[in-house]
């Protein structure tokens, strides 16, 4: 009787037929590299074998295989891999047959397994399938001891899966727990042997060989590749605080910046340089604030159930813009703190050198810079130089090769360099505005404490990301990618957040355009009214010559004591 069929290397355009066959023996079928044959019809396989059968339908380029197509056979196992065109698994595919109990979809384009046939699969192998991203209710594998994947996080299923099913034990598996260990009595005497009544009033006879104990074990999947450490099998939030700060962090950020935008650039006094800069660092914290709010929606929509959205989350589009987004965003706002910096310094130096004034052009030019720096940068992940799909959080974290390495580098030194030249030039602000000929102590405390506050958020944004960043990229991690997730909701966005605080709600003239624009709407009139009298009465102090500068030192200059809110 026929036990071995190979059919390899030929010109065939369809399976033969094998109706006729009917081996009494276990069959192993091996169809290779017939690269005509394109399709696997109605009940090819029915009557090869009343036995259980082995088909192996390797490289043979198949586009389809139509339902019912093992109707009437015992298919122990079936090898797909290498048809690079089959890209579906019909529902009813293995509808009529017994099986099959191993399943090999490996270097096929199949998008989706079968809804019908899975309960009997011991053994799924899917490596090189990277179209299928999701996979069907686990509830289906339900023999399933064995899967050999494609991606990390589809093994995050099968964990979390062992867990619910230890949980969830069929009542009969506590009860006959019990009657292991003598908890239950006998119910019934009368048939001559002892039955004993469960919880839910039925009987249940212990010397009935036929009752089935092996739904009652809790299986353990075997499944790979594991999870590894940049892709642990969690939530993109694990932490439920995280989830709560991160919505509040978000919507502060967007709401915050784009307050400052639109009363900036709806107001009637004087477009200034600093309120050009001011714009364009409260733009780059607003796009702060749109990443956390996307990584926020993901997280919440994928909530329990993040293995089966992770490859379609981090290789596509959304994971890209959002990765574009933060670079961009981090980079742009370091850059534009830096300029606002550099510009205070040099207004508060060069007081009375006019001619040595920053212009609107130069900033104009400065900051056209800075955008095309930060774009530059967002760009790179996005063509290959490290990567946003490592992560979930679609963070540039991949230093897998040189450029990426020197890249993630790069980055962190240059932001260490802008906090430390932010720190200097805040320090010689300070000393340029403590003149000892002007006395006014309470103003100096309050400028002290300003520069106190702006360089202490810079530094509670920048040292524990840059520190354990550098460490990373340095291949000695000394955080995982769930505690970094901390970092990224609690010190990352802290800039985002406080900028526009520290930088105009907190400052004279923000407040006064903001009443301003509200009285237009009828709200605030009064406070909109004590600002307008207030600078009446400041510029009619300066005409009549009531504004006494400060003393000139040695070199000519004249100081006075510049606030940080730099209104002009």
């Amino acid at each position: 009787m026929l036990k071995y069929l190979f059919i390899y290397n030929t010109g065939i355009h369809f399976i033969p037929d094998v109706s006729r066959i009917r081996s009494l023996e276990i069959v192993f079928l091996d169809i290779q590299d017939n690269i005509n044959v394109k399709k696997v019809g109605k009940n090819t396989f029915a009557g090869l074998s009343q036995e259980s059968v082995r088909l192996w339908l390797v490289q043979n380029d198949i586009e389809e295989i139509e339902n019912h197509a093992f109707n009437g056979t015992n298919l122990h196992e079936l090898v797909l891999s290498g048809n690079q065109r089959l890209t579906t698994l019909p529902d009813l595919v293995f509808h009529g047959a017994t099986g099959p109990e191993v399943l090999d979809i490996s270097k096929t384009q199949i998008s989706s397994l079968p809804h019908h046939g899975l309960d009997t699969i011991k053994k799924l192998i899917a490596n090189h399938a990277y179209n299928l991203k999701k996979l069907p209710p686990l509830e289906m594998f339900s023999d399933l001891i064995e899967a050999n994947l494609t991606y990390p996080s589809h093994c995050c299923a099968f964990e979390n899966w062992k867990k619910q099913k230890s949980t969830s034990l069929h009542p009969f598996c506590n009860q006959t727990n019990h009657f292991l260990h003598g908890e239950l009595k006998p119910a019934d005497m009368t048939s001559g042997h002892p039955d004993y009544q469960l919880n839910d009033g039925l009987l249940y006879d212990p010397s009935d060989n036929a009752f089935d104990y092996y739904f009652c074990v809790d299986m353990h999947v075997a499944c790979y590749p594991k999870p590894d450490e940049f892709n642990p099998c969690e939530d993109i939030m694990g932490y439920n605080f995280l989830r709560i700060l991160m919505w509040c962090i978000s919507i502060l950020a967007i709401v915050g910046n784009l307050i400052v935008l639109v009363i900036l650039l709806t107001s009637k006094s004087k477009f200034t340089v600093p309120k050009f800069l001011m714009c364009n660092l409260s733009f780059a914290d607003f796009c702060m604030g749109i990443y956390l709010l996307l990584i926020a929606s993901v997280d919440i929509k994928t909530k329990s159930q993040y293995y089966n959205y992770a490859i379609d989350w981090q290789t596509g589009a959304g994971c890209h813009a959002a990765g574009f987004f933060t670079v961009f965003a981090s980079e742009l706002s370091v850059y534009t703190l830096t300029a606002i910096t550099l510009e205070r310094w040099h207004t508060i130096t060069y007081a009375m050198q006019l001619e040595r004034k920053i212009r609107f052009r130069h900033a104009f030019v400065i900051m056209i810079s800075g955008w095309i720096f930060a774009f530059v940068l967002a760009l790179l992940p996005i063509v290959g130089v490290s990567s946003y799909m490592k992560v979930s959080i679609c963070l540039p974290m991949d230093i897998e090769t040189l450029p990426s390495q020197a890249y993630i580098i790069f980055i962190l030194v240059l932001n260490v360099l802008a906090f430390v030249a932010i720190c200097i030039c805040y320090a010689h602000i300070y000393i340029t505005v403590r003149n000892p000929n002007i006395v006014s102590s309470h103003t100096d405390t309050k400028t002290a404490i300003r520069m106190a506050i702006l360089i202490f958020t810079n530094f509670l944004c920048t040292a524990p990301i840059s520190f354990f960043a550098i460490s990373a990229s340095l291949k000695v991690p000394l955080i995982t990618v769930s505690n970094s997730k901390i970092l990224l909701v609690l010190f990352y966005p802290i800039n985002s957040c406080a900028n526009p605080f520290l930088y105009a709600f907190f400052t004279k003239a923000f407040r006064k355009d903001f009443y301003n624009l509200m009285s237009q709407f009828g709200f605030c009139k009064s406070q909109a009214h004590f600002f307008r009298t207030e600078t009446s009465s400041s510029n009619l102090s300066s005409r009549n010559g009531h504004y006494t500068p400060g003393q000139k030192n040695s070199t000519g200059s004249v100081y006075t004591l510049v606030t940080l809110n730099h209104q002009s």
